[in-house]
């Protein structure tokens, strides 16, 4: 599929069926967060499927967000792998990084006929005590993927875009 075309029918799905994901989906998901570009390649993403029932009950526990799908990718950033700005000392780059692997993983699955949601409505302290994360490795989103239920639409505001010269201005 060309990229516009599919950057533009893909929205947020919010409501699954129940039908679990081939293992081979998965795995092409995962390969797309794998080639994802991240700063100077450090890949600090690290990233947790939950699928299980006890996993998937736990993350219900952090966030109402789930959208009963069949699998929640929670992506994270590991501190020690993050790049850091030699001009910031605060700034390190795990954060924009899990995101870029979170879009490429989102845009796959949509390819593979895949519905997803990228969330932030969750509460990370909570997540990192019911996963017993190490320090290191900070949530940054979650990602609820499967088949979409029978039905499901864009939302209204998915149509609404800015005209490119309200958010472009050449210097």
């Amino acid at each position: 599929m060309e990229f516009l075309k599919l950057a533009e029918e893909r929205f947020s799905v919010r409501n699954f069926s129940n039908k679990k994901i081939e293992e081979d989906k998965i795995n092409k998901i995962l390969r797309a967060a794998q080639v994802a570009p991240t700063a100077k390649n450090n890949q600090p993403q690290k990233i947790y499927v939950l699928k299980s029932e006890e996993a998937l009950e736990k993350i219900k526990g952090a966030t109402r967000c789930t959208f009963n799908a069949p699998l929640v990718f929670l992506i994270c950033a590991n501190k020690d792998e993050s790049w850091r700005s030699p001009f910031e000392a605060e700034y390190e780059s795990g954060e924009m990084d899990a995101s870029i692997v979170t879009c490429h993983m989102m845009l796959e699955a949509w390819e593979l006929g895949i519905g997803s949601v990228w969330v932030r409505h969750f509460d990370v302290a909570e997540t990192k005590k019911i996963f017993n994360l190490p320090d290191n490795i900070v949530p940054v989103c979650l990602l609820p993927v499967g088949y979409a239920a029978e039905g499901v639409e864009p939302s209204e505001r998915h149509m609404k875009k800015k005209e490119i010269k309200d958010f472009v201005e050449e210097l």
